[in-house]
C-alpha cells in the first residue's frame, strides 16, 4: 500500500504558520519501514479539498489529512469529505460521548460540531484533548495542531497497518562524484541502465552546488532491498571508474 498525505490551511499556504506534519509524518512512517509516496498543500478551498479527496479515495492509499476539522467557517476538511463520499454529515455517537466526557456540564450545539462527521466513519481518538477525528477506506482526518495530530497518526499506523511494517527494510546508499564530468547529463546513459536493470530500485541524483554557482560534487545512488543497493552501487562504481570520474562513498 502507498501511503500519502493532504496538509490543509490558508495559514501554511500563505506562510504564517510553517508546516510541521510533512517531517513528522516521513518519520513516523520510516520508524516502521514504510515511507510516503506522495503529499499535497491545499488551502481552505472546499471544492479544491473535495477534488482532492475523490482522487484520494479512488486510488486506495492510506492517507493521513491534516487541518481543517474544527467548526469555524475557514474549516471545510469535514464537508468536503462527506461531499466526495456522497454522503451527509452527522454528529458520531463516539465522538459525541468524547465531547461530553470532556466538556461535561458544558457541552453545547457549537462543540457538538466537533463530532459532527460523515455518516458511516470511525472516529480517530484525541488524547491530547478527547476532540475527536474520523477514519473511513484508509483516510484519516486529524487536526491541524501538531500535538493532537501526530499522536492520532501514530495511534492508526500502529492499530491497523502493523502487519506492514518493515516488511521490506530499505537501504540507500550513494556516491559523491567531483571533477568535470561529474554531471548528470554526461551520467544518463549509466542511470538509465541502472533504472532498466532494477525496476524495482529507487535511483536517485542529487547535485550540489555551491553559493558561486559552480558544481561541488554529484550525489548518485539508489534506494531499495539491501542486497540489490549492493549489486548496483557496485555497478556504478565500476563504471564511474572506468570513466576516471572521482568519487567518495557518501557518509
Amino acid at each position: 500500500m502507498k501511503f500519502g498525505a493532504i496538509i490543509i490551511g490558508d495559514e501554511i499556504i500563505s506562510g504564517k504558520r510553517i508546516d510541521q506534519h510533512f517531517a513528522r509524518i516521513i518519520a513516523l512512517l520510516g520508524a516502521r519501514g514504510l515511507r510516503l509516496s506522495w503529499a499535497e498543500y491545499l488551502g481552505d478551498e472546499r471544492p479544491r479539498i473535495a477534488e482532492t479527496l475523490k482522487r484520494s479515495f479512488a486510488a486506495g492509499d492510506v492517507v493521513f489529512s491534516f487541518g481543517g476539522i474544527g467548526n469555524t467557517p475557514d474549516d471545510h476538511t469535514r464537508q468536503a469529505a462527506a461531499e466526495a463520499l456522497g454522503v451527509d454529515l452527522v454528529l458520531h455517537p463516539d465522538a459525541e460521548r468524547e465531547i461530553r466526557a470532556r466538556f461535561g456540564g458544558e457541552v453545547n450545539a457549537v462543540r457538538l460540531l466537533l463530532g459532527t462527521f460523515p455518516r458511516g466513519v470511525d472516529i480517530v481518538p484525541n488524547p491530547f484533548n478527547r476532540i475527536a477525528g474520523f477514519c473511513v477506506r484508509d483516510h484519516y482526518f486529524l487536526p491541524g495542531f501538531p500535538q493532537m495530530a501526530h499522536p492520532m497518526a501514530e495511534w492508526a499506523l500502529d492499530t491497523f497497518y502493523p502487519h506492514l511494517f518493515n516488511r521490506h527494510p530499505m537501504v540507500d546508499k550513494a556516491l559523491l562524484l567531483t571533477g568535470p564530468n561529474a554531471y548528470e547529463s554526461a551520467l544518463l546513459d549509466l542511470m538509465e541502465r541502472i533504472v532498466a536493470d532494477y525496476p524495482a530500485l529507487r535511483l536517485f541524483s542529487l547535485p550540489s552546488v555551491g553559493e558561486n554557482g559552480q558544481r561541488r560534487h554529484l550525489e548518485l545512488g539508489v534506494e531499495g532491498e539491501a542486497s540489490m543497493v549492493d549489486q548496483a552501487m557496485e555497478e556504478i562504481r565500476q563504471e564511474v571508474d572506468r570513466r576516471n570520474i572521482a568519487w567518495s562513498w557518501r557518509e
